[in-house]
């Protein structure tokens, strides 16, 4: 990975753990070199736990929190409240598995290379992504791709198929 022209993160705010450093590579260092591997380790397994010692205050919190209330909009609050922390340890769940996920990509070296086209990551968007799995070039082509699909779907469950149909086989 030629490193001569490239600015590395130095805004700590964009990685998702604190008190781990951006990684600078040394001049010459090659991609996903044992100390990047590392590093990223360290982020992923930091994040992790970051993620399981949140789902145990929810637990924590929800057991002290518990209280029949008599009136029934103060009940409904309480279980609003429940139901949305749940939804969100519900994401970070999925969230730990990506990541247990992305250890196991590590540990078989194919960590840090685009899944689509086999190309490098890159640096910065693993610093920001750490669980990503494609280079920025095809994750855009892959949304854009869902977005069309999305609105192909939408145009036949309306039944506007036949009007606006340019020649393109909807599905």
């Amino acid at each position: 990975m030629a490193t001569d022209n490239v600015t590395y993160m130095t805004r700590k705010s964009a990685l998702p753990v604190e008190g781990i450093e951006p990684y600078k590579p040394e001049p010459g260092e090659e991609y996903m070199s044992d100390n990047q591997l590392a590093h990223f380790r360290n982020i992923l397994v930091a994040w992790k736990q970051s993620l399981m010692e949140e789902v145990d205050r929810t637990v924590d919190h929800m057991k002290e929190d518990a209280t029949n209330f008599s009136d029934p909009a103060d009940r409904a609050t309480q279980e609003e409240e429940f139901a949305l922390a749940l939804r969100a340890r519900d994401r970070e769940r999925k969230l730990i598995r990506k990541i247990e996920k992305t250890i196991d990509r590590l540990d078989a070296g194919d960590y840090g290379y685009c899944d689509a086209c086999g190309i490098e990551i890159g640096l910065q968007r693993l610093e920001v992504r750490p669980t990503a799995e494609m280079c920025i070039d095809c994750k855009t082509t892959q949304e854009i791709k869902e977005k069309q699909m999305a609105v192909q779907r939408l145009v036949v469950l309306l039944g506007l198929s036949n009007r606006y149909n340019d020649g393109v086989t909807l599905q």
